[in-house]
């Protein structure tokens, strides 16, 4: 039998089951998403070991695809939002940030998978969390005890102090790695929502049509609609990868100096 697109698909229930390969719901089991974040880790550490294996003085092949990778998350995030100096520093670190939330993403425009590991809310908390460790050890590392004196507004009159200062430290040490980990987790599962359903109209319609064979020519709309989708949650994945890198260029940048 021609297998059913809607059965190949992850159900939309699997957002929320945790179910493994082994049959169990425990958190501990290894399951899709996490064969997903260990095929995604190979593939990035893979990429740029073979990458920078030879150096040859004309880059081919996988060497100038981490070559030009590298230097755009070097130049476009590291170096544009951290200045020439720390951007050099930090750009091994945020680019390796981008390339693997990218290769996470990517899951979601894989015919029959479209399910992105960063669907599952604990990879966008792990790393929101990781931003989070680092920007607030780099402000002690820097700035010591006078970190937190960066919460207190310039030119605020005493008695507002009241209300600014705790919506300050709420909007900074907070609603920063909370808004980081939802971003990611809603619009990638938003995606992987849409393509699920384009999926399951077009197999409904084209492949069971229950109501009759006239029913086929109807699902070349959702069909198209699944190709133009897919190339557009290709799309999200590159902006969701950096829209997260450049903003932990930015909270780190703000550790690094003192606010005036």
């Amino acid at each position: 039998m021609i297998p059913v697109l809607a059965d190949l698909l992850p159900n939309v229930n699997e957002l929320f089951e945790y179910k493994g390969f082994f049959g169990q719901h425990e958190w501990y089991e290894f399951n899709k998403t996490a064969l997903m974040a260990f095929i995604s880790t190979i593939i990035c550490i893979g990429l740029f070991y073979v990458g920078s294996r030879k150096k040859a003085l004309v880059p081919g092949g996988l060497q100038n695809v981490a070559e030009i990778g590298y230097e755009t998350v070097e130049q476009q995030i590291a170096v544009e939002v951290m200045g020439p100096e720390n951007g050099r520093k930090w750009a091994p670190f945020l680019s390796t940030l981008f390339f693997w939330i990218f290769f996470i993403n990517i899951w979601s425009t894989f015919p029959f998978i479209y399910f992105p590991a960063t669907s599952r809310i604990a990879i966008p908390i792990y790393l929101a969390l990781q931003t989070w460790v680092i920007f607030i050890f780099v402000g002690f590392k820097h700035q010591g005890l006078g970190y937190f004196r960066n919460v207190v507004p310039s030119g605020v009159p005493g008695p507002l102090l009241i209300l600014v200062v705790p919506i300050e430290i709420i909007s900074k040490y907070f609603i920063r790695p909370f808004s980081l980990a939802v971003r990611l987790f809603a619009n990638m599962t938003a995606g992987h929502v849409l393509l699920a359903i384009f999926c399951i109209m077009t197999s409904e319609l084209i492949i069971h049509h229950n109501s009759g064979i006239w029913q086929i020519p109807l699902g070349i709309l959702p069909f198209f609609a699944l190709v133009a989708m897919t190339a557009f949650e290709f799309l999200v994945a590159v902006l969701q990868s950096y829209i997260f890198t450049i903003l932990t260029a930015v909270y780190v940048n703000e550790s690094l100096h003192a606010e005036h």
